[in-house]
């Protein structure tokens, strides 16, 4: 088992600190050779490092860090050779490379090489993503896909007569952000100079396949750039591509292809590349390399396990993200072929494989369209499919990007679309990428008036009732947004101990669910929160305080019925994994005093900047079993 005295089995040590002149066209042979050093020391880490995440269970990505590392190097040294003329920060608007950052921060002092090898556990605070203020020697937050080069933009308004650059990827720049950010460099002569990744790879795809007719290069032209296309694994030429942008005066893009992961058996050119390197394959590497301490230490590391016992539950736990698209193809498997091509659209934005469309892919690709990273021009996509009556346009992607897209659902519910929109990842569980993944503000899809096109929000607390949900609500008309968790949930079981949502079930649009009967009180949650709360009330009923348990199923809609079942106990608490500032709790309390209902409240949820890991992010924001039940003995005195 490893331990936190264990020595980083790669000497870190070895690289040499070199500094380039920027005023100078080429490399020497010593600077060469000192960048080629350099270039396999940091990758050999980073394949080892990120490795360590995927022994434990909590992922991560190689490839693009991996990467990058030779244009990072040579940025480093230029850093160091002219430290007034750059702002020294590794700006990449791909937050997936973060172990970049934490690699730097190690070069450069700020951390010891043995803290990175806790890459994505909890409480190492070396999350998925960058994050200013957490991490020692991360200078940015890179929040998600494509966010950095308007803000860079910014910091270079912020430092004229300096360089800034960002690094970026072909899928950054498939986000619409970035266009607008080329615009306004141009227009501002803003010197920033772009150094692009362009592997040809994204998570679901080749985006020479499913976007044909993009290219980074042509695009970046279009708005204006100078474009410095060349290969990325050819040190001389990307050095001279580096030393033109930075003596050039304005934004200029540095393009650089390369398969991705060079280099890596089983790994180069794989699509696979982009998440954490295999264990297997990270092995065959590092053997390879000669680094047998490095192996060692990988072979040493145990799989933490939630070993916590949940009541009221089932042994059987399931993904509802991917439940969604097998609920979704038992819909379409009852149509025609020419029914399905005539009504459904499904659009994926480079995620089929986490938001379970892969699924609907598979079985159906005549109703499935493969899209890039655009999720706000996909969702309205599929919005215009859905205008007409008996259409039903198909959208999912990651909670976390459902923030992107309001004005788009808001266009969706002007023009009466008929829109089912899948958003997994919601929520915090299993959440090691961490703050900036976090699916919290999910009612903001509920952004329209009381008069407006019908819009509800459901999420449904296991695979039975996610199934149910889907099949009942398909054809509904109005916007229908269902939320699911990164993780696996346990089927719920009903005080006789069956699946509640098994056999004989109907899922009710709107109806909120007993689950347990109580007098002392009731708490009202749903999603991944419902297990938890059920364990607590389970336990709760053991110490003799008769707490009853809610399901809500439909967020957005209040059961009149329900809330004065509820509103007649002593106490409620609302038990969720949204923001506590914008979630189910700060209204459910409004609700009940409209209506003349005033019992004890309270509210959990998210409240905390993340702390890393899978499940101890519940236990971290307090919402945990004991966190649930510290927080009713409070209200019941």
């Amino acid at each position: 088992m490893t331990t936190t005295n264990d020595r980083f089995p790669i000497d870190l040590g070895a690289y040499k600190p070199i500094a380039l002149d920027p005023t100078k066209p080429s490399l020497t042979a010593e600077e060469r050779e000192a960048l080629k050093a350099n270039i396999q020391l940091c990758r050999d880490a980073i394949v080892f490092f990120t490795a360590t995440g995927a022994a434990r269970g909590v992922g991560g990505h190689t490839g693009g860090p991996y990467d990058t590392v030779p244009e990072v190097m040579i940025l480093d040294a230029l850093f160091r050779g002219a430290p007034d003329q750059f702002v020294p920060i590794f700006f990449d608007e791909a937050g997936h490379r973060v172990a970049t950052q934490y690699l730097m921060s190690v070069l450069r002092g700020h951390m010891t090489p043995e803290q990175i090898m806790h890459y994505r556990m909890a409480g190492s605070k070396l999350p998925g993503h960058p994050e200013l203020g957490l991490t020692p020697g991360v200078q940015f937050s890179s929040g998600r896909l494509g966010h950095m080069w308007p803000y860079v933009n910014g910091v270079a308004l912020a430092n004229p007569g300096k360089t800034v650059f960002c690094l970026g990827s072909d899928g950054s720049q498939q986000e619409g952000n970035d266009a607008e950010a080329a615009r306004l460099a141009i227009a501002q002569h803003l010197n920033v100079k772009l150094i692009i990744d362009d592997n040809d790879v994204t998570i679901a795809g080749h985006p020479s396949k499913y976007l044909p007719g993009f290219s980074v290069a042509k695009t970046l032209q279009g708005h204006g750039l100078k474009v410095l296309e060349g290969d990325g694994e050819d040190l001389d030429s990307l050095y001279s591509r580096i030393y033109e942008a930075v003596t050039t005066p304005g934004a200029i893009a540095v393009i650089n292809k390369r398969p991705m992961c060079p280099g890596i058996d089983g790994l180069e050119g794989s699509t696979h590349g982009h998440d954490v390197i295999s264990l297997k394959l990270a092995l065959q590497y590092l053997e390879k390399r000669g680094h047998t301490a490095a192996v060692e230490y990988l072979n040493s590391i145990e799989k933490p396990k939630n070993t916590y016992t949940f009541l009221g539950i089932s042994d059987k736990w399931d993904s509802n993200r991917n439940v969604f698209g097998d609920a979704v193809n038992s819909v379409l498997g009852k149509m025609s072929e020419e029914e399905r091509k005539a009504n459904v659209v499904v659009i994926d934005s480079d995620l089929e494989g986490s938001c379970g469309l892969k699924k609907i892919h598979d079985a159906y690709p005549e109703v499935f369209i493969p899209s890039g990273i655009m999720e706000r021009g996909n969702l309205s996509a599929a919005a215009g499919f859905g205008m007409e009556k008996g259409k039903q346009g198909i959208f999912a992607t990651f909670a976390a990007f459902l923030e992107m897209c309001i004005s788009e659902i808001t266009m969706a519910r002007l023009n009466y679309s008929n829109l089912l929109c899948h958003f997994s990842h919601s929520g915090i569980d299993d959440m090691a990428d961490n703050t900036c993944h976090f699916g919290l503000n999910n009612f903001f899809a509920d952004n329209g008036l009381d008069d407006g096109y019908d819009t509800k929000l459901y999420f449904p607390a296991d695979a039975n009732q996610m199934k149910a949900c889907v099949e009942k609500v398909f054809f509904d008309p109005g916007l229908r947004f269902i939320f699911s968790t990164r993780s696996k949930t346990p089927m719920i079981l009903d005080g006789n101990g069956n699946e509640m949502f098994g056999s004989g079930y109907t899922f009710t649009p709107g109806k909120d669910e007993v689950v347990r009967e109580g007098t002392a009180g009731y708490i009202v949650a749903f999603g991944d929160a419902l297990y938890r709360a059920l364990d607590a009330v389970e336990r709760l009923k053991q110490d003799g305080i008769d707490v009853g348990l809610i399901n809500k199923p439909t967020l957005n809609v209040v059961d009149e019925d329900a809330i004065a079942k509820i509103g007649k106990a002593p106490f409620v608490l609302v038990v969720e994994a949204f923001n506590r500032r914008t979630g189910l709790g700060s209204r459910f309390g409004s609700w009940l005093l409209e209506r003349g209902y005033a019992p004890k409240y309270a509210y959990l949820g998210t409240h905390h900047e993340g702390c890393g890991g899978l499940w101890e992010q519940y236990p971290h924001q307090g919402i945990d079993p004991v966190g649930i039940i510290n927080k009713v003995k409070e209200l019941v005195g």
